[in-house]
């Protein structure tokens, strides 16, 4: 992209009901840390490197479902989370507060819901 260069951040955003308390169960989850911490808005990076995941407060936040139904919020993006061990990766993770999700639709991901709802994937990729 004209006027970027490798070392200009790039993220992706989350809205939620509570930006702070999103933020710190992704900082829990990656052993990531809480980078920005305003009303209404945080920042998690890992350690190193020029990514983020950004959290916005939405006062009208309506909860995603999965999987999706007619009538109710889509899903409008997902996480996917490379791991290497899925059992151990899905324990921490429901540790940490999230839920593993009702329908799993493949053998070699779980799908699993944040405190927000946002689902987000946990595979190995052999």
């Amino acid at each position: 992209m004209r006027g970027r260069t490798d070392s200009h951040y790039w993220g992706v955003v989350l809205d939620a009901p509570d930006a702070q308390e999103l933020a710190r169960f992704y900082a829990r989850l990656l052993d990531w840390k809480l980078t920005k911490d305003e009303p209404g808005w945080a920042t998690v990076s890992p350690a190193e490197g020029v990514t983020y995941l950004g959290f916005q407060t939405s006062p009208d936040y309506v909860r995603p479902v999965w999987p999706s139904a007619d009538g109710s919020q889509q899903m409008m993006m997902h996480l996917d989370l490379e791991v290497g061990d899925l059992y151990r990766a899905v324990d921490h993770a429901v540790e940490m507060g999230a839920t593993l999700a009702d329908h799993q639709p493949q053998e070699d991901v779980r799908v699993l819901l944040d405190p927000a709802g946002h689902p987000f994937c946990l595979y190995v990729d052999e």
